[in-house]
């Protein structure tokens, strides 16, 4: 038979309207009370009746996050924060990935999902404007990251100028005057790439340094092997460098296994910096210099916006920017 709140208030010492408020997040609970509730819920194996409380309620008790694809460490850590923010407040996650594809983006847009969940968390790579514009605004939707298509829908983001010219301004201030930029891509519809080149300049003019279009690696991929490739790239056209700025801490990593086989020593020849602080960057040889975002900081503003919005809190179009670091480790000093 399955545990009912009555079985998990009997086993807590505590009311049905006490265990009904864990299991839906509600603030007012203390944390030792809500301890002791989720202990006994725990114990007894007690799972919610999602069907029953949306009929209930209205809502499924359930958001949706659509992101590129977790064998990327970037996105398992934001799958990770998001699974986490969400729980705090009773909430669970039906992941999807989407491969940055447009028309698997589209289907988290415009297919069966926005009917299953109360809210959506999306990354897009591929999307377009229509399919923002068309998506039902009854479904709360989140975008993270900036994104070039003017879209009035809220998004949660780094300030990607702000810390790629604070990436490249570290190279500078070592002394560094022909820093690659890896990764960039004009007219990505994410943006990512396009911003973080926005800031590579913007440190370079700032100090007075012409930027070189020869130093400008285009990649299609922000992988490991894609990475290496464009230093295979820089050593063969000639190009001297003496610093790479890579676009995420996977461009990094390949370009350190390339500049190894092309016996450039690093930080000594070459100085690394890259974006996103994944665990493997941190045990790299050497360990990788890197802007760390605040995932943790990033999940909860996104799980708080969907909230807000079902609560009838806030409206549609709020842009939140979340707090990013430089992380100093042995691929420059």
């Amino acid at each position: 038979m399955a545990v009912r709140l009555r079985d998990v208030a009997d086993h807590a010492g505590v009311s049905v309207k006490t265990v009904s408020n864990v299991v839906h997040g509600h603030p007012a609970v203390s944390r030792p009370m809500r301890a002791k509730v989720q202990a006994s819920i725990e114990a007894l194996g007690y799972v919610p009746n999602i069907s029953a409380r949306s009929l209930r309620t209205g809502r499924s008790g359930l958001i949706g996050l659509a992101v590129p694809g977790l064998s990327d460490p970037y996105f398992c850590s934001v799958a990770s924060a998001v699974i986490d923010a969400a729980a705090a407040r009773g909430l669970s996650v039906l992941v999807e990935q989407t491969d940055g594809e447009f028309q698997r983006e589209n289907e988290v847009l415009l297919g069966r999902r926005p009917t299953i969940v109360d809210g959506l968390i999306f990354s897009p790579i591929s999307v377009t404007q229509a399919a923002l514009d068309e998506a039902s605004p009854a479904v709360p939707l989140v975008l993270l990251g900036e994104h070039l298509v003017a879209s009035q829908r809220s998004r949660v983001a780094v300030d990607n100028v702000a810390a790629s010219a604070q990436a490249v301004g570290h190279l500078l201030g070592l002394g560094r005057r022909r820093i690659a930029a890896v990764g960039a891509k004009r007219g990505s519809t994410a943006a990512t790439a396009e911003l973080r080149l926005a800031g590579y300049h913007r440190a370079l003019t700032e100090a007075g340094v012409q930027p070189d279009e020869a130093l400008e690696v285009p990649t299609d991929h922000f992988t490991r092997a894609a990475g290496a490739r464009a230093v295979d790239s820089l050593v063969a056209s000639g190009t001297a460098f003496d610093a790479l700025f890579c676009f995420n801490d996977l461009l990094a990593l390949g370009a350190l296994e390339a500049l190894r086989r092309h016996r450039l020593a690093v930080p000594e020849d070459v100085a690394v910096v890259g974006f996103d602080d994944i665990e493997e960057g941190r045990h790299s040889d050497p360990a990788l210099t890197t802007v760390a975002p605040d995932l943790t900081r990033l999940a909860a503003a996104a799980v708080e916006s969907i909230v807000r919005r079902l609560d009838e809190q806030s409206p549609d179009g709020e842009s939140i920017v979340v707090p990013h670091h430089l992380v100093v480790r042995a691929s420059t000093t």
